[in-house]
């Protein structure tokens, strides 16, 4: 792969004797005294000197892509770069990460400009267990053995999508070990390497690495743009978003056009129910003014039957909804080539830490932490924080009831509008807090789970997924359950809700549409401002100026939060979809925005789904069943209907029963009449798991 390669010998040991003593750069040895810069780099660009050299024919290219950019702490010597660079080159029998770097502008720039060349795309494509077309036409589990009868193997950037090449470059990187005890050259003595250290974790907490983020591609970026937001097509490019982004957020993005448009049957139904039922109308209106009025007995009638046909529709929605999208989510995964992701024992996560030792299971010398020290991590420490955080949500519901209180209690003294006004303060007041105390806890919760120490990362993301769902769930829905069904006041839920959802779309219009606007406008674009005559160093570099990606968990959030007010509480405020659409419509291109010009491009590991996600959305499918037919069961209009009609109260309940049993029933019947996949999918993915058990035979 490298110079280094050859002689078989420790490459960590060459790495380290060819920047000490004599200041050698075997790096700066390949390049011409004028040839230092990068070139005029953009996407796959021409071969510019400084590029570390490949000893592989195959690998040998006119073009070099800028894939990744590191950058280096102040106080980072040149020798120590040196050594960096050499160790990035080094094959990975060697222990390096067989990729290619260049030094910038010279040898003592604070970054370094690292690519993958072909061999080493291939080889992790196959590790990763990534899917591309075979030469049948079809998707087959990617095998370097079986390279040539696979399509497009000769010009990786239609191979591999500029996301999976990125990311393997990280892959390689966060994979990097010590092959033995090892003084970083340039650092003190403190910083030696230890035997099957992770080095790039090593060298991040020492602040030698600084940070490290894949390049934007500004050509294809700008014909994303246009095809993304600021066209007039309703339709996203979700292959161009997989493509460029990655999964994670094409998945994510494929999700919210899916659920935004799944909700245009609710909200047809809502504005119908509105407006056929005075009953219902009158109760919408209520919500807004905060006044309660009786209802005659045809309008308690008709709200009745409309509550009803919302409850079971919403019931059965989510169902449909959830059911249709494995589907989907399924299709998108197969044609992505992700439905076929390698499960194999990986080396520990970058974060994990411990006493060195031999893994039992995989001969390997790597970190162990005890499992006993991590449960008593989470039963000890994880557990009472959380514990804590839900305990401040008590807290503020509390304070909730007695602002509400205030406020109805000046109401009826003042009556007034001042007075009308003050009743949606309580509300207001407590979202806010909500709100807060969501953000603080999201932070906490990352923090509890790095120390945890968990050695995989799905079981890290799992953790820290499943801890930020608990108190998403109580923090957002526990006042509306505790509404519904302690306090059995209807009118002040459906008060609750209206204002949640006016109140959100109102604050979420203006922190993701207008404030990411002028953010851009005013931050963002002076700092991307630049000339086609700067050097392409500068260009690269201006990328980190601006803030790294926060991920998708906040908008998963957002969106669970959503799903769960529709498919809990919609049976009391019908108009809860059509508000959430309208919102949504604009999400979209407001995300859409947000990522492509506010934020550095972000690393997207292959995905088959939303994962944990996915999970989340049915329980609360699975929760509507219980929420809607007690909210029914709490109506006064159907208590007071079926008295007149001579049903006793244990009749209700036993009536409610059982049809919370039968919609129950119903669910699971439909998830089990719609496939999770379609047949198509079921066949091509039997399909590729036979390729790779006749591909692994022939090896063998």
């Amino acid at each position: 792969m490298t110079s280094v390669e050859g002689d078989g010998g420790d490459s960590t040991h060459l790495v380290e004797d060819s920047v000490e003593g004599d200041g050698g750069d075997s790096t700066q040895k390949r390049q011409g005294p004028g040839d230092k810069a990068l070139g005029g780099v953009r996407g796959a660009s021409s071969m510019a000197s400084g590029w570390t050299k490949v000893s592989c024919p195959c690998c040998e290219s006119d073009q070099v892509e800028p894939l990744v950019l590191v950058q280096l702490g102040a106080f980072v010597q040149e020798g120590t770069k040196k050594w960096l660079i050499k160790l990035i080159e080094a094959s990975s029998k060697e222990g390096g990460a067989a990729l290619l770097a260049h030094p910038g502008e010279d040898a003592g720039g604070d970054i370094i400009v690292v690519s993958a060349p072909r061999c080493t795309l291939l080889r992790a494509t196959e590790e990763l267990g990534l899917c591309k077309t075979h030469r049948t036409g079809d998707m087959a589990a990617f095998s370097c053995h079986d390279r040539d009868n696979f399509k497009d193997t000769d010009d990786l950037q239609v191979f591999l999508t500029l996301a999976e090449r990125q990311y393997v470059v990280k892959y390689e990187l966060e994979g990097l070990r010590a092959q033995r005890d090892l003084r970083i050259p340039g650092l003190s003595d403190r910083l030696t390497l230890q035997h099957r250290d992770g080095i790039w974790q090593k060298l991040q907490q020492a602040g030698v690495i600084v940070d490290v983020f894949p390049l934007h591609d500004q050509d294809k970026l700008k014909a994303l743009r246009k095809a993304w937001y600021t066209s007039n097509q309703l339709a996203q490019p979700l292959d161009a978003v997989q493509a460029y982004f990655g999964g994670n957020v094409a998945f994510y993005f494929s999700f919210l056009d899916f659920y935004t448009w799944s909700l245009l049957p609710p909200a047809i139904l809502g504005l119908a129910l509105t407006y056929f039922s005075a009953g219902v109308q009158k109760e919408a209106l209520e919500s807004l003014s905060g006044s309660g009025q009786s209802s005659s007995d045809d309008e308690a009638s008709l709200s009745v039957s409309g509550h009803m046909i919302q409850a079971v529709f919403s019931m059965l929605w989510s169902t449909v909804v959830m059911e249709m999208w494995k589907r989907r989510s399924s299709s998108l995964s197969y044609r992505w080539g992700s439905g076929h992701l390698a499960e194999r024992f990986t080396e520990p996560r970058p974060g994990f830490h411990g006493q060195l030792g031999v893994n039992p299971v995989t001969g390997r010398v790597e970190p162990l932490f005890p499992d006993w020290q991590r449960q008593l991590r989470v039963t000890l420490g994880s557990l009472p924080v959380v514990v804590l955080f839900l305990g401040l949500v008590v807290l503020g519901m509390l304070g909730f009831y007695w602002g509400e209180a205030q406020a109805k209690g000046l109401h009826r003294e003042w009556d007034s509008l001042l007075s009308q006004v003050l009743l949606y303060v309580p509300s207001i007041t407590h979202i806010v807090y909500t709100n807060m105390l969501g953000n603080v806890y999201r932070h906490v919760a990352l923090s509890l789970t790095e120390w945890e120490n968990h050695r995989e990362e799905s079981v890290f993301q799992n953790h820290h997924t499943a801890k930020v769902l608990l108190f998403t769930f109580f923090n957002y829905f526990a006042v509306l359950f505790h509404i519904a069904f302690y306090k059995q006041d209807l009118p002040l839920l459906r008060k609750r809700l209206a204002s949640l959802l006016i109140v959100t779309q109102l604050v979420n219009q203006v922190t993701e549409v207008v404030i990411p606007f002028l953010v851009d406008l005013l931050v963002s674009a002076p700092r991307r401002s630049e000339h086609d005559d700067d050097p392409q160093e500068d260009k690269l570099r201006n990328q980190g100026k601006l803030p790294a990606f926060p991920g998708l968990f906040a908008e998963y959030i957002e969106l669970l939060v959503q799903f769960g007010y529709l498919s809990l509480f919609s049976c009391v405020y019908p108009l809860t979809a059509m508000l959430l659409l309208i919102n949504n419509l604009t999400e979209i291109r407001s995300d859409a925005y947000k990522i492509c010009n506010l934020f550095r491009k972000p690393f997207s590991a292959p995905v088959t789904g939303m994962g944990v996600w996915q999970t989340a959305f049915e329980i609360l499918s699975f929760v509507s069943v219980i929420s809607n037919c007690w909210l029914l069961l709490l109506s006064p209009q159907l208590r007071e209907f079926c008295q007149e009609g001579g049903i006793s109260g244990t009749n209700i309940v036993l009536l409610a029963v059982l049809l919370e049993h039968v919609l129950i029933l119903i669910k699971m019947v439909l998830v089990f009449l719609i496939p999770d996949e379609p047949a198509w999918v079921r066949i091509q993915r039997q399909k590729i798991e036979f390729k790779s058990m006749l591909a692994l035979r022939e090896q063998l």
